[in-house]
C-alpha cells in the first residue's frame, strides 16, 4: 500500500517517469563523449590532453547515471526511504561534477586557438618530406580538410621549404597531367591564402562547446531531479515517522 497521497503521490510518479528520462539522458552523455572524442583523436597529434579530459569524463558521468537512475526508479515506485535518500545524494553529486563539465567544455573553447598554435607550430617542424609519417600525414590531411596552408600563412613553411611547400597547400586544378608544383610565388593562384589555425581551432572548438552544451543542459534537468527526490524523501520520512537522518 502506498505511503503517499495527493500531490506527493503524483510527484512520485514524476520522479519514476524523471529517472527514465535520466536514464535516456545518460546514453546522450556516453554518445556525446564518444562522438567528440572520435573526432578528437582523429586529430590527437594536435590536441592537448585537456581536450581529451573532458568526453573521457561526460562518458564516465553518464555510466554512473545509469546506473543511478535505477535506485531512483526502485527508490520511487517501492516508496523507501533510504533508496531514495541515497539516490538524491549521487544526483546531487553528479549534479555538480556535470555543472563542472559543462562550464569546463565552455572554457575550452576559448583557450582552444592558444593551444591549438602551440602544438601546430611544433609539429610543423617535424613535418618531414622524405619519410613520411603520422605528423606528415595528418598536416596534409588537415590543410586539404580545412583548405588552408600552415599555421598562419603558407609563409610559415618558408624556413622549412623555401619557395615550395607542401603539395596539400594548394588546389590541384582539374586536366593536370604529370608533375604539379604548389610554391609561394604570389602569382600562384592555386595557392590557399588562409592559415589552419583558425578554421582548425573553430572546428575543435564548435565540438567542446557541443560537450559544454549536453553537460549544462542535463545538469539542469538533474537539478529538478534532486529537488523531487528530496520532497520524496522528506514525505515518506514523515509518514513513516523516521528520526534522524536515515532513520
Amino acid at each position: 500500500m502506498s505511503l503517499l497521497t495527493g500531490s506527493a503521490n503524483c510527484i512520485k510518479y514524476v520522479l519514476f517517469a524523471f529517472n527514465l528520462v535520466l536514464l535516456i539522458t545518460g546514453i546522450i552523455l556516453i554518445a556525446v563523449g564518444l562522438g567528440v572524442a572520435t573526432v578528437y583523436n582523429e586529430y590527437e597529434i594536435f590536441l592537448a590532453s585537456k581536450f581529451f579530459s573532458i568526453p573521457t569524463f561526460l562518458i564516465v558521468i553518464g555510466s554512473f547515471i545509469i546506473v543511478i537512475s535505477f535506485f531512483g526508479c526502485w527508490g520511487a515506485l517501492k516508496e523507501n526511504y533510504c533508496l531514495i535518500l541515497t539516490f538524491s545524494v549521487l544526483l546531487g553529486i553528479i549534479f555538480i561534477l556535470e555543472l563542472s563539465a559543462g562550464i569546463s567544455g565552455y572554457v575550452l573553447r576559448s583557450d582552444a586557438e592558444s593551444l591549438i598554435k602551440v602544438t601546430l607550430t611544433d609539429s610543423l617542424n617535424k613535418y618531414n618530406n622524405t619519410k613520411v609519417d603520422e605528423v606528415t600525414v595528418l598536416w596534409d590531411y588537415v590543410q586539404k580538410t580545412f583548405t588552408c596552408c600552415g599555421v598562419n600563412s603558407y609563409k610559415d613553411w618558408e624556413s622549412k621549404f623555401h619557395d615550395n611547400l607542401p603539395l596539400s597547400c594548394c588546389s590541384l586544378p582539374n586536366g593536370v597531367v604529370g608533375q604539379f608544383s604548389c610554391t609561394t610565388n604570389n602569382e600562384d593562384s592555386n595557392r590557399y591564402s588562409n592559415g589552419c589555425l583558425t578554421e582548425f581551432s573553430n572546428y575543435i572548438a564548435a565540438h567542446a562547446v557541443s560537450l559544454g552544451a549536453a553537460g549544462v543542459i542535463i545538469a539542469i534537468l538533474q537539478f529538478f531531479g534532486v529537488l523531487f527526490s528530496c520532497y520524496i524523501a522528506r514525505e515518506i520520512k514523515i509518514r513513516n515517522g523516521i528520526s534522524g537522518f536515515v532513520g
